[in-house]
């Protein structure tokens, strides 16, 4: 296929879904209440991809409330320290942080595999990519106590080996795109460089390096971005990933270090990131087509897909929508599939 689109991994939700959510907090709904909802809210977050055109379907991970931090609740082990900030806007800070008590441990998986079961289910026939978050992601907001007396590395190895068993389970059922979400890899506080970062995910993905890209990000809490955004520090690390795709972000940062991009296609196939989740901005095709013009005298067109630099949970279903269209059709006119209604905008 010539330059497959694919969102990243989550979509917006639609509106009643937050109020679902609620009743869910206050006790109001049972076990069939909750998955006949949220089997409604991934069909249609299908069918907005399916109406933009795009050509490989994510759940949208309308499952999982803000990516990563429901999921803590899979793992054993752990116990949840009260946020020091409750007041005031949305931030890194609120979230949920997390001390170990034992050996961290998920005895009954991820969770993962079974939703990308109920995603082959209500999108029968369609090309599917399932997306989680990696070891880098879960390891930070852990303090490694108890049984690992301070020691991070313990505490990142015995992550590694949960989300390790997680991508066994999905190559059982034969998931052919499965992308390791990191922006820990981009958030080098926990005191580790990029090279120490990119073993960590090498030793979770081993053995499945055919099937997994490894999304580069750089953070999109409430559509704000966690660490500096620039790839020259992450470039050791990257360049030693076992991935067989790069997902990274180049339309928020204006097309900025398109000069990595050689080097990397050499050994990687780029997902490369064209349009901006963290602006109202609605991008026009040409604006889209333009952008991924730029990203073609760096990429070899058999090595590129096209997608957007994050997921889409922070916006509001109906600009999720606009620029999900967006990002098809500007691949579309690249494609020559549809007539250039205007010369692309450069």
């Amino acid at each position: 296929m010539d330059l497959p689109t694919m969102g990243v991994g989550s979509y917006a939700a639609p509106g009643w879904l937050f109020l679902f959510r609620e009743a869910m907090r206050a006790g109001r709904t049972g076990a069939e209440d909750v998955e006949e909802a949220f089997d409604d809210a991934t069909r249609i977050a299908i069918a907005d991809q399916i109406e933009a055109g795009v050509d490989i379907l994510s759940d949208g991970e309308l499952r999982r409330s803000r990516f990563v931090y429901e999921m803590y609740d899979r793992l054993t082990g752990i116990e949840r320290v009260p946020a020091g900030r409750r007041l005031g806007v949305p931030g890194y800070d609120r979230a949920p942080h997390f001390t170990a008590r034992e050996r961290v441990a998920a005895p009954d998986g991820l969770g993962i595999a079974a939703e990308f079961r109920r995603l082959r289910e209500l999108a029968p026939g369609r090309r599917l990519k399932v997306a989680f978050p990696g070891p880098l992601t879960f390891m930070p907001k852990i303090a490694p106590e108890g049984p690992y007396g301070g020691d991070a590395a313990a505490l990142l190895d015995d992550i590694a080996g949960i989300v390790r068993d997680e991508l066994d389970r999905l190559a059982g059922e034969d998931a052919e795109l499965v992308q390791i979400d990191e922006p820990g890899f981009t958030d080098l506080s926990h005191g580790l460089d990029s090279r120490a970062c990119a073993e960590a995910i090498n030793t979770a993905i081993a053995g499945h390096a055919d099937r997994v890209a490894v999304h580069v990000c750089f953070g999109n809490n409430a559509s704000r971005p966690y660490s500096p955004r620039g790839f020259a520090r992450l470039l050791p690390g990257m360049a030693m990933l076992d991935c067989s795709m790069l997902v990274l972000e180049f339309a928020n940062r204006e097309m900025a270090d398109l000069d990595t991009l050689p080097a990397l296609a050499e050994r990687f196939r780029i997902a490369a990131g064209v349009i901006d989740v963290k602006s109202f901005h609605i991008e026009t095709p040409g604006e889209v087509a333009a952008r991924l013009e730029r990203v073609l005298e760096a990429v070899p067109r058999d090595r590129l897909w096209v997608t957007a630099d994050c997921g889409f949970s922070a916006l509001p279903r109906w600009l999720a929508r606009e620029k999900l269209r967006a990002m098809v059709a500007g691949t579309r006119l690249l494609r020559g599939e549809v007539a250039d209604q205007a010369q692309p905008e450069r």
